[in-house]
């Protein structure tokens, strides 16, 4: 199914409004007697759910009240990060749990729709992890379900839009401050084939999950995703075309998702964004580029460097063979950008838990993660045929 722009933005514009209610007529889920606290579960407790139950765990005004996998060693270890909290192997169960105010889904990429209309059902709020859904036809449908029975906080795990580091980047991008923005490079490199020990081969593909199409769109969707996340952030805008190629040529380990992708989308006013991912070099690991005529910006996870443009010195001369060449260019010095922010992740929860208490709208909310998402599914059918893709 080809993304359809005009019917999210319609879905967006008419759901937005009924979204944010006054907390008195929409948080009565909350106990009058203990309405800062926030009883939570979390469903899928594997390596992010517990590192999400980690930070969940120290922080005021929350309670876990319910963890839930299918793997019964994954509940085991969630155990000893949430003692207290009722164990369930089914969320459909887990959703009938007493008292419950929301959910965090951080499950396999292809459960995330059925998990969140399931929670829109049960009428809890729900923090979604990224990406947001597996496949245009899943966003178009959660979205729908979401305008027609959602009135709770829907927020999705792109958590940099939770970093008061990225959004000051953001202010300062789309204030001009670095004058017209014509390209971004973005890279998330690692050296490892990505995979998780299996003890049972019959646990392989649930445990190695990432590997699977069944399951998983692979890099793009579970590493890029942040970082198309944020060029759609800052432009304002979704891509409108998209060129790409991805492979599985280093790692020959029976995995089906690609091992390597390079994908370039093209947005208004003429910006394109590159964005690659290798799993066989990780040489700057994780960086994002912006470059204006201005200035540029380089983003390393946590901390980010300006470097104004330079001046051309007017003098010509031959340089490398090359008549009237310019002879010298004096390059400007980065500067670091700094600003008191804590980790991307630990903010965004806390974000979300204030969003519930106060009743305001989530930072990365379901329409920003539904853009992504059908970005990065954009990015897969153009690895995928060897095709630009357009956003229509």
């Amino acid at each position: 199914m080809t993304p359809n722009r005009r019917k999210i933005l319609k879905i967006a514009a008419a759901t937005t409004a009924s979204m944010i209610l006054p907390l008195h007529s929409t948080f009565g889920i909350l106990h009058a007697q203990n309405r800062d606290r926030v009883r939570l579960a979390v469903i899928g407790t594997g390596s992010r759910g517990k590192g999400l139950l980690n930070i969940l765990k120290d922080l005021d005004f929350i309670e876990i009240v319910a963890i839930c996998d299918t793997l019964a060693f994954r509940l085991k270890d969630a155990q000893q990060i949430a003692p207290k909290a009722k164990t369930y192997s089914s969320h459909l169960e887990l959703l009938n749990h007493p008292d419950l105010d929301a959910v965090i889904i951080s499950t396999p990429l292809s459960s995330h729709a059925e998990i969140a209309m399931d929670s829109i059902d049960a009428k809890v709020h729900i923090y979604c992890e990224k990406t947001l859904t597996k496949g245009s036809a899943d966003t178009l449908a959660l979205l729908e379900k979401v305008r027609l029975n959602h009135k709770k906080i829907f927020q999705t795990g792109h958590q940099f839009h939770s970093s008061r580091l990225y959004s000051h980047i953001v202010e300062k991008i789309q204030d001009g401050q670095i004058g017209v923005v014509t390209s971004v490079e973005a890279q998330w490199n690692r050296n490892g084939n990505w995979r998780k020990p299996v003890s049972d081969p019959q646990l392989e593909r649930q445990i190695n999950w990432r590997m699977y199409r069944e399951y998983s769109s692979g890099l793009l969707a579970e590493l890029s995703s942040h970082q198309i996340d944020f060029v759609n952030w800052f432009t304002g805008a979704v891509p409108e075309k998209v060129i790409g190629f991805g492979g599985i040529d280093y790692w020959k380990d029976g995995r089906e998702t690609y091992d390597n992708t390079h994908v370039i989308y093209a947005y208004p006013r003429g910006i394109k964004a590159s964005f690659t991912c290798l799993t066989s070099n990780a040489k700057d690991g994780y960086q994002i580029k912006v470059f204006g005529d201005k200035a540029s910006i380089i983003i390393d996870r946590n901390e980010a460097w300006e470097f104004p443009e330079g001046q051309y010195d007017k003098t010509y001369a031959d340089v490398d063979g090359v008549s009237g060449a310019t002879k010298n260019w004096v390059a400007g010095k980065g500067k670091s950008i700094r600003v008191d922010h804590i980790e991307p992740t630990k903010q965004s929860l806390i974000d979300f838990r204030n969003s519930i208490i106060n009743s305001t709208k989530p930072m990365s909310d379901v329409f920003s993660g539904a853009n992504t998402a059908l970005a990065v599914d954009m990015g897969i059918r153009a690895m995928d045929t060897n095709q630009p893709v357009f956003w229509k």
